[in-house]
């Protein structure tokens, strides 16, 4: 027979996250509870916001999403997070159950908010948000979700149907052991400001979004 201390200790030791907080939190998009992890690796905390019961459930309605103060919190049109965030908890809001997310300390692909805001500078220079990150010495996207995995676990989900354009989050649920058996397009409709840093992102970080017509895009290297 296994060793079933040794097995909680094998546990415990690859553990990334632990549950420290639960309450019932109303939105303007409906009425959710918060859940609070506490990562391990970093000190960081996320927030899964859940609508409905998902314990035990398959293809849940889901969205991981990375923090970003000034798409999420300001309002800004440089970037699609804020309206990506919207747009997440009105789908699961309408949907009556699913779970949004909030990966906190991944704001700018995880270069930090100083250094997303020198690559607004950058940007502004002529360079696309990949450029921009490489000038800086910076990786173009050094999120992981391992953690979001974890929790997604925890939370007792089988299998989700996952709002994204970005295959590396589809991969890496996957890869965790936490099975996608639908992607749904999460993408909105671009405005001047960000028009350019969707299309790079399409082009050269392989996100599944509808090209730009509007757009003929070039890369700061041609």
């Amino acid at each position: 027979m296994p060793n079933s201390h040794a097995s909680a200790a094998l546990e415990d030791a690859t553990r990334l996250v632990d549950a420290v907080a639960t309450s019932r939190l109303p939105t303007r998009h409906g009425e959710f509870t918060a859940h609070v992890y506490h990562s391990r690796r970093d000190g960081v905390e996320h927030v899964a916001l859940v609508a409905g019961e998902v314990t035990g459930h398959e293809a849940v309605l889901v969205r991981l999403h990375s923090e970003c103060l000034t798409g999420d919190v300001f309002g800004s049109l440089r970037c699609d997070c804020g309206e990506q965030l919207d747009m997440a908890l009105e789908r699961i809001a309408k949907k009556g159950t699913g779970v949004l997310l909030y990966l906190r300390g991944q704001e700018g692909r995880g270069i930090g908010l100083a250094h997303k805001i020198q690559a607004y500078a950058l940007q502004d220079q002529g360079m696309d948000t990949v450029d921009a990150n490489v000038a800086q010495g910076l990786p173009i996207d050094s999120r992981s979700y391992e953690a979001a995995a974890q929790i997604l676990q925890d939370l007792g989900i089988k299998s989700v149907r996952l709002m994204s354009n970005n295959p590396k989050k589809l991969a890496a649920l996957e890869a965790a052991g936490v099975p996608v058996v639908e992607r749904l397009v999460h993408q909105v409709v671009p405005n001047a400001e960000n028009r350019h840093y969707l299309e790079t992102k399409r082009v050269r970080m392989g996100h599944m979004l509808a090209p730009d017509t509007h757009l003929n895009y070039r890369s700061h290297n041609e």
